[in-house]
C-alpha cells in the first residue's frame, strides 16, 4: 500500500506550490495499485497507435469532421498533443471505451510512480518512473506545438475556467514547474485574462505564444472563449490540444467509425489495425430517432453516453435508466455502447473497487499507464480507497 498521507508531504516537499485541499482531495489517489498483466498493456500501446494511425487517414477525417464544428476543419498542423484512452478489463482483453483529448491526471499519476516503486512486490514494476514519464509529457506537448507554430515556445499559458476552482488544479501548477524546467515561461490564465489584438494573444505580463487547452469547451464556442478563438484561427497562437483533435478522436460518436473494419478498410487502414480496433471496441452506435424504441428495449445491455460528453457527465447505464431520464436525452446527440463492465479490485477488508485503466500516449509511444478506482456507476474521485492508483506489470524479462 501507498502512505498517501507521507505522498502528499513529499511532493510538497519537492514542489512547494503544489497545493490540495484535503477536503477536497481526501481520494485524488489510492493507496492500492492495479495490477495488470503486461501483455495487456502492450496491446493498449498498440491500440493507442492505431488511433494516431487512423486519424491521419483521409477518409477517416472526412467521415467524422460531417458532425463536427466548423472550427475543426481548421488543420492547424499537429496531431493534437497526448491522448487518454480509457479502457476496461474483461476476460476477453482490455476494451476501449473511450479517447480523451484534454486528459487530465498524468503528472499527477506519475507522481504515484516512484511511490508504489517502493513498495511493491519483487516481481512486479511500473511501467516507467515519475521522471521519465514527466519529462514525456511535457516533450510530446511542446513538440505539438512545435508542429504547429514551427517553433518552442518561449511563454504559454494552462487555461482553464477559474483555474483554482477545478478540481485537477494541482495538475497545473505540476504542469507550469515542469514547463519551466524546460526553458518555458509558464502562467496559469483563466481565458478572461487572455486578449487577442494587433500584438498577438496577451495576458497583463505579455505575449503568449503557446496555450495548454484544459478546457472542456472543445470547439472555443463561449463569449469567453473568443479571443483564444481568433488567436488561434489567425495561426497566432498553438493550441494544444485544439478542436481538430477533438473532432478526430474524442467525439463519441467516431468509435462507431473506428470500431467498424469494413468502413476503415473502405478507407484504406491497414487491415491489421482496423481488426485490432474492431476487437477493442464495444459495438457502438448512435441514437437517432430510428433506433430508440429498440435501443430502450435492449438498454440493460448498453451504456449510454452524450457524444461530446467529458468526465461521465450524463452518461447513464442502461439498467440504470429511468424512462423519464431517457425521454429527456432525447433533445442532446447520444451514443449506445455495448457493456463492458470494469473489473474489480478487492482491497483491504474484502472493499471492492471498480476499476478502469488509462493510458496517456502520443505519436512517439505510450508515456504512462495509471488506473482509477471508484465505486458507483462512473469513475467519482470520492470513493473511500479510491482514486487515482499506479499500475504494476509484470516485470520486462531483462529487468
Amino acid at each position: 500500500m501507498v502512505d498517501i498521507l507521507r505522498l502528499h508531504e513529499s511532493i510538497r516537499g519537492a514542489f512547494p506550490e503544489f497545493t490540495t485541499d484535503p477536503a477536497v482531495h481526501a481520494h485524488l489517489f489510492s493507496p492500492y495499485a492495479l495490477f495488470v498483466d503486461r501483455p495487456a498493456l502492450e496491446a493498449m500501446g498498440r491500440v493507442a497507435a492505431a488511433v494516431f494511425d487512423v486519424a491521419g487517414n483521409p477518409g477517416y477525417s472526412q467521415r467524422v469532421l460531417q458532425w463536427a464544428p466548423d472550427i475543426a476543419t481548421h488543420d492547424p498542423g499537429s496531431a493534437g498533443g497526448v491522448l487518454g484512452l480509457d479502457f476496461h478489463l474483461t476476460v476477453d482483453g482490455p476494451r476501449l471505451i473511450e479517447v480523451n483529448t484534454n486528459p487530465g491526471g498524468l503528472l499527477l499519476n506519475a507522481l504515484l510512480l516512484d511511490a508504489v516503486r517502493s513498495c511493491a512486490p519483487p516481481a512486479w514494476a511500473t511501467w516507467t518512473n515519475a521522471a521519465q514519464a514527466r519529462d514525456a509529457a511535457v516533450t510530446a506537448w511542446m513538440e505539438d506545438a512545435r508542429q504547429q507554430s514551427g517553433r518552442t515556445p518561449s511563454r504559454l499559458a494552462i487555461v482553464d475556467s477559474t483555474p483554482r476552482a477545478q478540481f485537477l488544479y494541482p495538475e497545473f501548477e505540476l504542469y507550469a514547474n515542469a514547463f519551466r524546467d524546460h526553458g518555458v515561461d509558464c502562467v496559469i490564465s483563466a481565458p478572461e485574462d487572455l486578449s487577442f489584438g494587433s500584438d498577438g494573444l496577451e495576458d497583463a505580463h505579455g505575449r503568449i505564444d503557446t496555450v495548454y487547452n484544459r478546457l472542456t469547451d472543445f470547439p472555443l464556442e463561449d463569449a469567453s472563449h473568443a479571443d483564444i478563438r481568433e488567436a488561434y484561427l489567425a495561426g497566432d497562437v498553438a493550441l494544444m490540444p485544439h478542436p481538430r483533435a477533438h473532432a478526430l478522436f474524442a467525439d463519441k460518436r467516431n468509435l462507431a467509425v473506428l470500431g467498424d473494419p469494413a468502413l476503415l478498410g473502405g478507407f484504406g487502414v491497414d487491415a491489421g489495425s482496423a481488426a485490432l480496433l474492431a476487437q477493442v471496441i464495444p459495438p457502438t452506435v448512435e441514437v437517432v430517432p430510428g433506433n430508440r424504441d429498440a435501443l430502450w428495449a435492449a438498454r440493460n445491455g448498453y451504456f449510454f453516453k452524450p457524444a461530446a460528453g467529458f468526465g461521465s457527465r450524463g452518461s447513464y447505464r442502461g439498467d440504470k435508466l429511468t424512462r423519464r431520464t431517457w425521454e429527456s436525452m432525447a433533445s442532446a446527440t447520444y451514443i449506445a455502447q455495448a457493456f463492458a463492465p470494469p473489473s474489480m479490485r478487492i482491497v483491504h477488508g474484502g472493499q471492492s473497487l471498480k476499476a478502469d485503466v488509462r493510458c496517456f500516449a502520443s505519436e512517439a509511444g505510450v508515456l504512462l499507464f495509471a488506473a482509477r478506482l471508484y465505486q458507483g456507476q462512473t469513475t467519482n474521485m470520492r470513493t473511500p480507497g479510491g482514486g487515482f492508483a499506479a499500475v504494476l506489470t509484470s516485470s520486462r524479462i531483462e529487468e
